[in-house]
């Protein structure tokens, strides 16, 4: 056989490219079950972490090609859109993709196998399944551009985490688990009936199709009653306070790591799919000018920041006070909107990224305490600053990255936020969002207190520090806290162009 000629490896590379943005969604979907086939649990273990990997390699990819070359769209199945299904990439979610891939290539080789997460060794396989279907239906809603995909790959990553979260210990899984699925479905059927409505309005679910068409019916009921269904709908998939009720029980009585997965990935896509439904469909014109959201977004937005910091100010449980924490940080991205500018909407875009990076840092943390101390009580973390001297470091920078200390990506998040309200001439709120980090003080300096000033008791089980596929992870995650607050322009100037863009002020 003749070898191939440069033409002839150039078309199948340039093939393989132009498959990226579907590859990413089918090599997790097709993995799934052949975790189920095959049942060995290194066999099962190694191919979640390599197709994690090989997602994360698409995903950038992806983004050098949206910021090199603008654009791609690909038409599933040859049918061009709007008539087919397209996957549409653009920055905004060329940026989700790669931190959804990153998180589980960072998340998937945590521990060994089924370790610390008090599993049936005859089970492990169906985990990595339904794990890797989670992963799936999150690249999905990211990477589809047709309304109704969105809703198939919510309830795929949903039904999968409802299975995750009642992996956990005792019966009080599977009732987070239950409340979860129930007030998912209701979030799910709400954002069904909203993308019913636009459909019936306007035809079409492709989605800058949809913004086209809906531009002559923009005022109308129907159209704003389907506005009302989506931001519902997603509030509750994203935990939007008041509609939050579900997050604290199945981020608490969830395995850590499957909650250090789903704090650093799935309300961050719910983000994005409002970001989407905003911006995209809507545009931003609609939401602020004709229907004033942020009137209602902002109080909505303070009120999760100091709610969700006062409450896990009161937590005796370090996963339920994380979990609170979460609230107080997606305050933060929904301020951000609120905002209506560059900056603002910056500042939720870029934090959508470092509260990935350092509360999926911290739940890994909390993964190696619970493996070594069996329990999640903040008391029964008594003197490990001695004992696991690694591990707790890393709590303390991640710690002083919720805060927002300077040299850390929680300081840039609130920096751009705080631009963001002084440029709207909102100086109470800028003073707010410093008050909230106040809060954010007194929570981790409980942590820290007992990590630090007290001894273990007599008679408490003897620990030590975990070892290196829990710490190196965990250390990526939080270190990844610290180097893209020194060299925030890396980050910061992905989340401004991909607000000038939904903005519609340009790149």
């Amino acid at each position: 056989m003749e070898a191939p000629t440069p033409h002839e490896v150039e078309v199948v590379h340039r093939t393989l490219t132009d498959h990226l943005p579907i590859l990413q969604v089918i090599i997790p979907l097709l993995a799934a079950p052949l975790c189920v086939l095959l049942r060995e649990r290194a066999l099962v273990r190694g191919m979640a972490i390599g197709v994690a990997w090989t997602c994360l390699a698409i995903s950038v990819t992806l983004l050098q090609h949206v910021m090199e070359h603008g654009v791609i769209s690909y038409a599933v199945g040859g049918w061009d859109a709007p008539f087919g299904i397209e996957y549409r990439i653009d920055l905004l979610n060329a940026y989700i993709l790669v931190v959804v891939s990153a998180i589980a290539a960072v998340v998937f080789p945590f521990g060994r196998g089924g370790e610390g997460l008090a599993l049936n060794p005859a089970r492990v396989h169906l985990f990595y399944a339904a794990l890797l279907l989670c992963l799936c239906g999150l690249l999905g809603m990211a990477a589809t551009g047709d309304a109704f995909n969105i809703f198939v790959f919510l309830e795929i990553s949903s039904l999968a985490s409802y299975s995750l979260i009642a992996l956990g210990r005792g019966r009080r899984a599977l009732r987070a688990a239950y409340s979860y699925l129930v007030m998912g479905t209701i979030g799910g059927t709400f954002f069904l009936i909203g993308i019913g409505l636009l459909y019936q309005t306007t035809g079409t679910l492709n989605i800058v199709d949809l913004h086209d068409r809906l531009q002559p019916v923009i005022g109308s009921r129907t159209v704003v009653v389907a506005f009302a269904f989506l931001v519902v709908g997603l509030g509750i998939k994203l935990a939007l306070f008041p509609l939050h009720q579900w997050l604290p029980n199945a981020y608490t009585h969830a395995p850590a790591k499957i909650s250090a997965f789903l704090a650093a990935t799935a309300t961050k896509v719910g983000f994005y799919v409002l970001l989407r439904v905003l911006f995209t469909i809507f545009g931003a014109t609609f939401v602020f000018t004709t229907l004033r959201l942020h009137n209602l977004l902002l109080p909505m937005s303070l009120a999760a920041m100091f709610v969700g910091s006062l409450a896990a100010i009161a937590q005796t449980d370090i996963k339920r006070l994380l979990a609170y924490s979460s609230i107080a940080q997606i305050g933060y991205m929904t301020l951000g909107v609120s905002m209506g500018n560059v900056d603002g909407l910056a500042g939720g875009i870029v934090h959508l990224f470092n509260h990935a990076m350092m509360k999926g840092g911290l739940f890994l943390v909390v993964a190696c305490v619970v493996l070594r101390t069996g329990s999640a009580k903040i008391d029964d973390m008594a003197g490990l600053g001695r004992k696991m001297p690694l591990t707790m470091a890393a709590f303390v920078v991640g710690g002083l990255s919720l805060i927002g200390v300077p040299a850390t990506v929680g300081f840039v998040s609130k920096w751009y936020l705080v631009k963001g309200a002084l440029e709207r001439g909102w100086e109470p709120v800028a003073l707010l969002i410093l008050l909230s980090s106040l809060l954010a003080v007194i929570y981790v300096w409980r942590v820290l207190e007992v990590i630090y000033f007290r001894e273990r008791p007599e008679g408490a089980k003897e620990v030590g520090e975990v070892d290196a596929t829990m710490l190196i992870p965990t250390w990526i995650l939080i270190g990844a806290a610290v180097f893209f607050g020194l060299r925030a322009e890396l980050t910061s100037q992905v989340a401004l162009d991909t607000a000038r863009m939904l903005l519609g002020t340009g790149l």
